[in-house]
């Protein structure tokens, strides 16, 4: 399979996932965390479907089209791994949905990230809470979900906040 094609089959999975995930934490309190916003496709998408929630975007520098970037009081700048653990304050509690799309192929990063990432987003997710991930996680706490009809395994992981 061509990169383009993988690409075009990766953003049509991370739309029908969030998507997916939208319906499920429709009675769950709490705001959403973008973790990293990059070109801010997902940001912009997530305000499409959640209108009513509040989503607090991670990224260490700021490099989206205007449209694309939240208010200044909903970005927390930095690396992730640094501000996550403190934003509970500023996000206001746990958070309904933390979608996290970091991965960048590389299998031993994915596991360096998995374990410092994993239990953070443990901590921060509110009971009934999504974590959608682009890499596996370890959740011991959360339990995994299958992912909408016509997604290749592997591509994503879902996890529910017991």
């Amino acid at each position: 399979m061509s990169r383009l094609d993988s690409m075009i089959n990766r953003l049509v999975a991370q739309r029908d996932i969030l998507n997916h995930v939208a319906g499920l934490i429709a009675a769950v309190p709490g705001p959403v965390l973008e973790l990293g916003l990059g070109n801010g496709r997902t940001y912009s998408h997530l305000r499409e479907i959640l209108p009513d929630r509040e989503i607090f975007v991670f990224e260490r520098r700021i490099t989206a089209a205007p449209s694309s970037i939240p208010d200044a009081d909903h970005v927390i700048l930095g690396e992730i791994r640094d501000t996550l653990p403190f934003c509970r304050p500023r996000v206001g509690g746990a958070a309904a949905l933390i979608h996290a799309d970091l991965s960048n192929g590389d299998p031993t990063d994915d596991l360096a990230r998995r374990a410092w990432l994993s239990p953070m987003v443990a901590e921060l997710t509110a009971p009934g809470g999504i974590v959608a991930c682009g890499h596996e996680l370890d959740l011991p706490s959360f339990t995994p979900l299958a992912l909408p009809a016509g997604i290749r395994p592997g591509r994503y992981f879902l996890y529910c906040r017991r």
